[in-house]
């Protein structure tokens, strides 16, 4: 964290002498709360200084308060009242995320991907093997890791959450890493706040794209509470990727290697077996073949 002898200056900086940094932690502004904001500003000013720090002589770059820098220049000010101070990238980055993270109106995309930045800054890691982490600290937990976490790691990913005050790494690794693996147009309403995040962990099971969006439409359009959601979905009668027949082929051979029958229950793979024998038979048929030559290995002997 930065130095508590490191110099802060309050003044006021016109908007050319401010920069956005690389990394912008929030990518989404609810427009009504916006509206809000910019009608406050414009009564009332910016109550609450914006933090930058500086990049040279002439230019700073924002650290926090982006909301309020915006609306500043919907309002029409001219300049805006900032505290100046010295940062490191590092440290400018972890208040930034911090701060973002502490916001009530932050929706769960932004602040799960806060959250994973955060804890790339803290443990010195890119994100995806802080993912990785994260569900070897799971598996470890329920022991089923094959190797223990370094101590240090886990003691940083506490701490991160005790700071935060939001959830515990436990909760934000069962409830929220899931949330990255939704589809993109289930992920982007649910960014904007459109549509609660367990209405779209619901609508993520529509595999046929059309029909998600579709169905994700009507879901925002009539504002549909998740029973009437999970309804509509029973309805379809979709049952994920085994309408896929590559997948439900593939499945079927897996599952029969699984249960061995012909070791197991020699009169239930007697069944198996005339099914199998059908198949063959049609899939000759369709083939136009003749039926299998003595010594060719047939459908049943294959799986075994």
């Amino acid at each position: 964290m930065p130095d508590k002898k490191t110099q802060v200056k309050a003044a006021f900086l016109p908007f050319e002498a401010i920069q956005f940094p690389s990394q912008q932690p929030r990518r989404y502004f609810d427009p009504d709360k916006m509206a809000q904001l910019i009608e406050s500003v414009k009564h009332h000013g910016i109550l609450e200084p914006l933090l930058v720090r500086p990049v040279s002589d002439t230019k700073y770059e924002l650290v926090a308060g982006e909301r309020r820098y915006r609306a500043a220049v919907q309002a029409g000010l001219a300049e805006v009242p900032v505290t100046i101070k010295k940062l490191t990238d590092e440290e400018a980055l972890q208040i930034s995320l911090t701060e973002n993270l502490q916001r009530e109106d932050l929706n769960p995309v932004d602040e799960t991907e806060g959250i994973l930045s955060l804890l790339s800054v803290r443990l010195g890691l890119a994100v995806q093997p802080v993912v990785s982490l994260l569900y070897q600290l799971q598996n470890q937990s329920k022991k089923k890791a094959a190797k223990n976490v370094n101590p240090h790691s886990l003691r940083t990913v506490i701490q991160v959450f005790q700071e935060l005050g939001l959830m515990s790494w436990e909760s934000f690794v069962s409830n929220r890493l899931p949330l990255l693996k939704l589809p993109p147009d289930i992920l982007e309403v649910l960014r904007q706040g459109k549509i609660a995040y367990t209405k779209a962990k619901a609508l993520s099971l529509v595999k046929d794209e059309e029909t998600r969006k579709r169905l994700l439409q009507e879901a925002l359009d009539k504002n549909l509470s998740l029973k009437a959601i999970k309804e509509k979905i029973a309805r379809l009668k979709i049952q994920p990727e085994t309408a896929d027949p590559d997948f439900q082929i593939k499945e079927i051979g897996r599952r029969l290697k699984k249960a061995k029958p012909w070791k197991r229950n020699p009169r239930q793979w007697h069944k198996v077996r005339e099914y199998l024998d059908k198949i063959e038979a049609l899939l000759n048929e369709v083939e136009g073949d003749s039926p299998s030559p003595e010594g060719t290995a047939t459908l049943a002997e294959t799986l075994r």
